[in-house]
Parts: C-alpha cells; structure tokens; sequence
C-alpha cells in the first residue's frame, strides 16, 4: 500500500499518457499565456467578488463599475503580459529574477487599470483598496501556479529516474566549471545530483547554487558519505582535478566499486568524434597527461596562415591529429599524403564532417616511391611539410629490419630532400625518444634519419648546397592512445576478460598525449631555430605494471580476482627504461618550457648521404648482417638488447 506522501506521485501516473506528455513535452508559450491571463483576470473578479460582501454599496457588483472593472481588468492583462512576455520562459528554469518580472505584470496591470477606472469617474479609497489587493493576488496567484507547475514537473522527473535506473551523482569541487555542470545535469534524466564533494572539512552546512556541499577529511569520513548517500558516481568537471585524487579519491571509488565520471570540454574530440557535453566514464589517459600546454598561438598561426600544408603520415595517430589542430589557424591547402587506404578514408570522411570549410586533399603514396612524392611537391607546391610518416613498432622491425630502413631513413631521405627541390619554406620531422641511445633497429632508424636531415640542413646554412628549406626535428616518447600502443592493447584486453599481458614488473615508459605532442611540434615548428633537434618534457616515468593495475580498477575489477596479470619477458630490442630527453645534462633550453634542444654528435653532409645510400642498397637486396654492422658503425651508441642482433656488439662481428 503506497504511503501518503506519494499520493501526488500515484495522481500523476492515473493521468492518461497522451495528457501527460502533452503536459511535460509540448506545453507551449501560448496555452502559459493563457493559463497567466485566466489567472489574472480571475483575481479581478475575486477581488471584486471581495469587495462586494464587504462594501453595503451595490456599486462595486452591479452596473457600471463592474463592467469597467472587468473589462479594464483583461484589457490591462494582456497588455502587461505581451509587454513582459514572462510566458516565454521555460517555467522549470526559472530564477528569482523570473518570479520578479511576475511583480512587474501585475504592478503594471493595475498601472494600466487605473486610467480606465478613473474615466467612468469611479475613484474613491475601497477602489484604491482594490486595486492594491489586485496587484497582489495577481502575483500570488501567477507565481503560485508556477511553483504548483515546477512541484509537479519534479514529481514526474523523479519518476522517469527511478524507472530508468538515474544515477546518484556527486560532483567533485565547487568552481565554476563544476557549479556549471551541476547546472547542466539538474534535469537529467540519468543523473541526479545529491550535491558538491570537497577534500577538506567544513565548517557548518552550506550550499553552492541552492545545491549541498559535503567536506571530508579522511577515508572514514568518505566511506560515510559514500553509505549516507548510496552513491553510483563521483564526477570530476575537469582532467586537473581527477589528476590530483588520482591516488586519493579515484583509487578509493574503484576500490569500493564507484564509478568516477568526467566532464569533457564542450567539443572535446575522443578518437576522432566529437563528444559534446557528453559525461564519460574517466580512462587512464584522464590520469597521466599533464597541466594545458600553453602556446604561443600568434606565432604559430602567422607561421602556418595562407600555406600550403603537406603531412606524411597524415592517416596515422600523430599525422591526423596534426591534420586536427592545423585546421584552426587559417592554412590555405592541407595534403593527406599516407599509404594507407582505410585510415585514409575514415580520416577524409571526418574531415569533410568536422571542417566543411577546408580546403584538403588525400593522397595514397607511400614516402619510399620517389615518382609519387615529386608528382604530390610539383603539382601542389606546399610551403610547410611535416613528415611523420614511419614504421614505429619496434619488435616488429626488429623482424624486418630491411623495410625500417628503407621507410624510416630512404623515406625520410626522399622527403627532405623534395623540400629542397621544390624550394619548401620548412621541414618538421617526428622522431622518437628510442633515437637516444638506441637498443633495436627501430630506434637506430630514427636517429640516422635525424642524421641526414640535420646534416643537410647545415649544408645548406653553410652554403655547402643550395636551398632556403629549413630543418626541424622533434623528439619524444610514447603517445597515449596511439595505434598499437600499450594501452589500446590493454583495454581490448580488460574487454576480453584478460589476461592482460605486461612483458616485465620493472618495465617503465614515458607517455604524452597525442593533442600534447602536436602542440609541441607545431611550437617547435614556430621558433626561429632552424637545423635544431627539439625534445619535448615528458614528465614522470610510468610503471607499465601500475598502469595495468590502474586501468583494471578503473573498469570495476579486481586484479587476480577477475582479471589477471601475465608477465612475458621483454620483448626483441625492448629497453627495461626509456631514456630521459630533456635533462639539463644533455639539452638546452629554449623560450618555451616545455621545449629543450638536444646535444648531440654532428654529421658532415657527404658522409650521411654516403651511409644512406649503402643502407638502401644493403636494405633493398636484403643483405641483413651487413646493413646491421653499418647502422652500429655509424651510431656507435647502437647497443642492441635482447635481440639477434646483440652478436653485431662484439668485436669480432663489428668488423
């Protein structure tokens, strides 16, 4: 038997459904113009109907004054409510600067009621009485039927979230960006608000934006509120925030099976869609990127408006995520130049959805095909060309060393070397932290393709050729998210019920986010340094293990209880730790904080395009041990790890 207190919830659901959803989905400002001016023209006749018991005179029910009265009455209304136009606000939203206007209407009502009294010569003090109770039950009557109407409406939102499983909802911090999402989901049908979460104690109860605020001090405290409220999510309005209780808070609702949200920006992009004001479940990239890298953004966009635009690369992880950011500072032409047709396609089709306006063209081509390279450069003249296009999967090179050469050092050789041809104001290639003192092929491949084009870039600023291109090379490590990457790997993994496989407990990497990364080549590409290999701050190293174990718990597992960790040695070439890029002991600084310069060996021109060529013939005709002795010859700091190649090492073999 339901309980007295639900009785307005059992009246609501007798209603016929057509009524109801005509009551809660279709109520429009014409029938509250109605229902406003039904009201106070019925206060009128109430107010008249008053006056009458109380006065002996049959002035105020019968003949001319009741006339004028009445018909003042609804002439006054309707004026005052087009002038107001308070039916034109959504009543569920009011504030109290709406309930004022409702003053206004009935203050002006009888403004306007007045003229037409005193014409029929009908002014006296009961008159006066009458018109000051009018303006007051007009304000009683049209704010009551507002709060009668938004009494209501909650009722029945309540019931739509019962029935549909709503969530129970606190929202972490009380700034502006979490007050503006408290704001935003009141009248969600999938979340309800019981209100703010701050880490510290408060002093006595008090509310942000008519919402309850709770302060705790310590995991007993926490653990209250989380029984107190039968809470199901924890939601953090920004990636800071959620950074900062990473090992606090989020580590407790994980553990105790609470879910934790977080509010993307209003046009964040999640793998190419745009997610808008959607609440997401919070991912381990949340918790491992770093304060908003700030730009020098009119630089940047003086050194890219108007240009041509060519991107290598362009379908890969870092290539499209360039593609992205460039759109927004007013390039000319971009060029999708990359080899693959399905990545291609799909970041054609996003590009003609997100940015109608763009002027792009997507080229298949692959960098080692001289022929296609020279049509792309002749035929579209760019200005700016950023090569990211590479082989960078190092146990798999490790397999096929030949093709590493031939796409990561002859690609990138073709590459720079169409920009001096066809007179490109500036070349940006992406290298990777593995070219520091590299352990595999991968690595070795970068950091040669790092030697050709910083040695050409020389040549030509010491006049050894001719050319005005300039050479820029970035450095840095592992991207968040990126095709193949780890943690891709081990989300598909954690779907698949595990196990999830970690090659060491040891093993460390630096990460970065992929928007990050292109920020800090496009500032990179920005500086007036020229010939330059940039590295990028990559912060704190991250225990692959710990990552494992985090993105576990962060799916409401428990690691060896419903997902297991295997551990499957290191793989060919795999270092135990990434080396650091940006210490003060083998880099620069640069006007940017985030942006070093590395130290490192330089190369006589002759002598790289000497090297480069015997590695492409070595490369093509597949003469595997001799193309191996000439990379390690070349960078002598090539120390193969765990890999075949670990015999080129001794003595005997290197020669």
């Amino acid at each position: 038997m339901e309980s007295k207190s639900n009785e307005p919830g059992r009246l609501l659901r007798m209603l016929p459904s057509r009524l109801k959803k005509y009551l809660f989905e279709y109520l429009d400002t014409k029938v509250i113009f109605f229902i406003d001016l039904t009201l106070s023209f019925l206060s009128s006749v109430l107010i008249l109907f008053f006056v009458s018991l109380l006065s002996s005179s049959e002035t105020f029910y019968l003949g001319r004054f009741a006339f004028w009265w009445m018909g003042a009455s609804i002439l006054a209304s309707i004026i005052s409510l087009l002038i107001f136009k308070n039916h034109k606000v959504v009543i569920r939203y009011s504030q109290l600067r709406d309930l004022l206007g409702i003053f206004r209407v009935s203050a002006v009502k009888v403004v306007l009621m007045l003229p037409v009294i005193v014409s029929g010569s009908m002014v006296n003090r009961t008159v006066l009485l009458a018109l000051l109770a009018d303006f007051l039950l007009t304000s009683v009557l049209l704010i009551g039927i507002r709060i009668a109407m938004i009494f209501v409406y909650d009722i029945y939102k309540n019931q739509i979230r019962a029935r549909q499983n709503c969530k129970r909802v606190l929202v972490y911090g009380t700034t502006e960006k979490s007050v503006s999402m408290v704001s935003r989901l009141k009248d969600s049908p999938h979340y309800q608000i019981i209100g703010f979460l701050v880490p510290h104690s408060l002093p006595a109860q008090y509310k942000v934006a008519d919402t309850p605020v709770y302060g705790y001090n310590d995991v007993k405290q926490l653990a209250s509120l989380f029984d107190r409220f039968t809470l199901d999510c924890i939601l953090f309005a920004t990636e800071s925030e959620a950074q900062l209780e990473k090992d606090s808070l989020i580590q407790f609702c994980t553990e105790h099976g609470v879910k934790v949200l977080l509010a993307p920006t209003i046009d964040e992009v999640v793998g190419g869609k745009i997610m808008k004001n959607k609440v997401r479940q919070i991912k381990i990239e949340d918790l491992l990127g770093r304060e908003e890298i700030k730009l020098s953004l009119d630089e940047i966009r003086r050194e890219f408006m108007d240009k041509t635009i060519l991107v290598t690369g362009a379908a890969g992880s870092i290539g499209s995520e360039l593609c992205r950011q460039l759109t927004v500072f007013g390039i000319k032409k971009l060029i999708l130049y990359d080899n693959a047709e399905t990545p291609m396609h799909n970041i054609r089709l996003e590009l003609e959805g997100r940015f109608p306006d763009l002027d792009f063209v997507p080229v298949i081509g692959d960098v080692r095909q001289q022929a296609r390279l020279d049509y792309v450069f002749r035929k579209f003249r760019p200005e700016i060309v950023f090569h990211a296009a590479a082989y960078k999967h190092v146990p798999l090179m490790e397999e096929n060393p030949c093709e590493a050469v031939l796409v990561n050092v002859h690609g990138s050789r073709n590459v720079a070397d169409k920009c001096i041809e066809y007179d490109v104001e500036k070349m940006v290639m992406i290298s990777t932290d593995k070219a520091v003192n590299p352990t595999n092929v991968m690595g070795c491949t970068k950091r040669l393709a790092e030697i050709y084009v910083q040695s050409l870039g020389l040549a030509l600023e010491n006049g050894e050729m001719k050319g005005r291109t300039k050479f820029v090379t970035t450095r840095f490590g592992n991207v968040l998210g990126s095709n193949g990457s780890v943690i891709p790997r081990f989300r598909e993994q954690i779907e698949k019920g595990g196990p999830v496989t970690v090659t060491d407990p040891r093993i460390t990497r630096f990460f970065m986010t992929i928007p990050e990364a292109c920020r800090l080549v496009m500032e990179a590409a920005a500086m007036s340094l020229d010939n330059r290999i940039f590295v990028f701050d990559m912060g704190e190293s991250v225990k692959i293990d710990d990552l494992a174990r985090k993105m576990i718990t962060l799916a409401g597992l428990k690691v060896g209880k419903d997902i297991e960790i295997e551990y499957t040695g290191l793989r060919p070439g795999e270092k135990l730790y990434e080396e650091v890029l940006s210490s003060a002991e083998n880099t620069e600084p640069t006007t940017h904080e985030r942006i070093r310069i590395a130290r490192v060996r330089q190369y006589g021109y002759k002598d790289a395009l000497d090297t480069v060529n015997r590695l492409e013939i070595l490369s093509r005709n597949v003469e595997i041990p001799d193309m191996i002795r000439l990379m390690k010859k070349t960078v002598p700091e090539f120390i193969s790890q765990n890999s075949k190649f670990c015999a080129y090492d001794t003595p005997e073999q290197a020669l």
